[in-house]
């Protein structure tokens, strides 16, 4: 098959220089991406914001992935019981998605964390009744967070005592 000299040029303008003056340069500037260097700084320095290079480095030596719940917290385990505190049982992790707060692990993978129950939530689902809500962080300190009538957040505004409150007097 023979090529045409059109064929020919397009051939080789594959193989043209990436970053040719003409054509859009193919790798980013070197002083664009400051986000990564943050990136960097936050994931060596602070365990708030997900996990530090410290920890992911020992879940990828030591630990197993198991699952994820439906918040983007991951699950982890030990592979042995080497580091373990209690001989015969393996450690466990949650590394969190965003902000680390305890209360956004659900009460199946935090019965699992605790050794309560020995088959995580994705092999062994917990059996939910037909009473309980949905799991739900603590939303205290957030704009989320119920404010009854007379808070301060909500205008400082309460009603007057009723006639069976009597204020304490010193004598």
């Amino acid at each position: 098959m023979l090529w045409s000299q059109a064929s020919s040029q397009q051939h080789l303008a594959a193989f043209a220089p990436l970053d040719a003056r003409k054509a859009p340069a193919y790798s980013p500037p070197a002083s664009q991406p400051r986000w990564i260097f943050k990136i960097v700084l936050k994931s060596i320095f602070t365990w708030w914001n997900g996990a530090t290079l410290g920890a992911l480095f020992t879940l990828w030596r030591r630990a197993v992935f198991v699952g994820q719940d439906d918040l983007g917290n991951k699950y982890y385990q030990a592979k042995d019981d080497s580091d373990s505190y209690d001989k015969g049982r393996k450690r466990r992790w949650v590394i969190y998605q965003g902000y680390a707060e305890a209360s956004k692990v659900p009460p199946d993978w935090h019965g699992w964390l605790h050794h309560t129950f020995e088959e995580p939530p994705t092999r062994e689902p917990l059996k939910r009744q037909a009473w309980e809500k949905d799991h739900q962080p603590n939303l205290t300190g957030t704009v989320n967070a119920w404010r009854p009538k007379g808070s301060i957040s909500r205008g400082g505004e309460r009603q007057k005592a009723t006639g069976d409150y009597e204020a304490w007097r010193p004598e």
